[in-house]
């Protein structure tokens, strides 16, 4: 996504400014100050070049656990496995910053991103959507704790886009159902949907499957002599 691409980046460069910004020269590795490990990191990452940006980010925590920049390499090695689709290994990093850190100023990033490790990982509508529940977990917790968050806005987005994705999945298995004659289960899913998700743009096509399905019914039961 766009937006995440923009996000990413800004917030490697935030620390990059913050921190100073006279490291123009690649230094040997021997010996390098935290600062230039984090040079080294964001250089790397904004290059594309994830597996090394990694690599420069792990070396300042181990070395440098005290620093400032040490929490934020936490930060840089999650977005890095992200931005590189490896959303499992990002998904641990920002677990344990979020873990680690339950107070610091990024914790609605790291909270956003989290849900973004699951959102990348959903599945199409006909298969499991574990994914997605979890997407949707992380997207709810976010905006109960920092609604006034930047990153609330993004996240009641990809919140109504897990809640279409739960809603088609759900409306799959009913029109199966539906398909196979099996009303009373088909009714069941169709008014789930009715009831949990609404307003996700399904709920003419909802409605209209709830009365077909109800009218059939009725047309199965035995006539009363």
């Amino acid at each position: 996504m766009i937006v995440i691409k923009r996000i990413l980046p800004t917030m490697l460069a935030l620390a990059f400014v913050l921190f100073g910004c006279a490291w123009w020269q690649r230094p040997p590795l021997p010996g390098a100050s935290p600062e230039r490990l984090y040079q080294r990191g964001y250089e790397d990452y904004q290059k594309g070049r994830y597996e090394r940006a990694i690599e420069a980010f792990q070396r300042l925590k181990e070395e440098y656990p005290l620093s400032k920049l040490a929490i934020l390499a936490e930060l840089g090695i999650a977005d890095a496995y992200f931005s590189d689709g490896e959303y499992g290994e990002a998904e641990a990093y920002y677990s344990d910053f979020i873990n680690l850190h339950p107070t610091n100023e990024n914790l609605p990033y790291a909270l956003y991103q989290l849900g973004m490790c699951h959102y990348k990982q959903m599945p199409s509508i006909d298969r499991d959507q574990t994914e997605t529940l979890k997407a949707k977990k992380e997207f709810e917790a976010l905006l109960t704790r920092f609604p006034s968050s930047k990153f609330a806005f993004l996240a009641e987005k990809m919140l109504r886009e897990c809640k279409r994705k739960l809603a088609e999945h759900e409306f799959y298995v009913g029109e199966f159902y539906f398909r196979q004659k099996q009303y009373t289960a088909a009714l069941k899913r169709f008014e789930g949907i009715a009831r949990q998700y609404q307003d996700v743009g399904l709920d003419y096509k909802v409605n209209y499957f709830i009365s077909e399905t109800k009218r059939r019914l009725a047309q199965q039961e035995p006539t009363k002599k």
